[in-house]
């Protein structure tokens, strides 16, 4: 019978970089779009901190819906 290619421990680190990845890519976006109305440097991190935010709330949810649907392990 043929295991797993990577432990959990791999696995684990890998789904953790990619929370991290998919909530810093949505803070950067949110400063890049206010870029787009000359903001001043305070509005710039507001917009990165608020979708910073809105990142994490995201990714939660992306990560618990998509819970359903994954095999049980």
């Amino acid at each position: 019978m043929v295991g797993p290619s990577i432990s959990k421990e791999q696995r684990d680190a890998t789904n953790r970089r990619l929370k991290i990845g998919m909530v810093v890519l949505i803070g950067i976006s949110g400063g890049l779009v206010s870029l787009q109305v000359d903001p001043t440097p305070a509005q710039i991190a507001a917009a990165v901190g608020v979708s910073l935010v809105v990142g994490a709330a995201l990714t939660w949810f992306v990560v618990r819906t998509l819970r359903e649907f994954s095999p049980k392990r």
